[in-house]
């Protein structure tokens, strides 16, 4: 990944301690490949989130 899949920032720039704390509760709101906004939705057993270059990504 080179973009941050919360805030959309590159991750080389550093400080995305409250990213990584904030993803454990949030689905990913940026694609980590294109930095693209994704399309998410929130399910009651997890989520799903989808980017139109990279597909679909969903919670284990």
């Amino acid at each position: 990944m080179l973009w941050c899949d919360r805030c959309g920032r590159a991750l080389a720039d550093g400080g995305h301690e409250t990213c990584v704390a904030a993803r454990a509760l949030e689905p990913p709101r940026y694609c980590g490949q294109c930095r693209r906004r994704m399309k998410v939705q929130v399910l009651p057993a997890g989520w799903r989130a989808s980017c139109v270059e990279h597909g679909t990504r969903a919670s284990a």
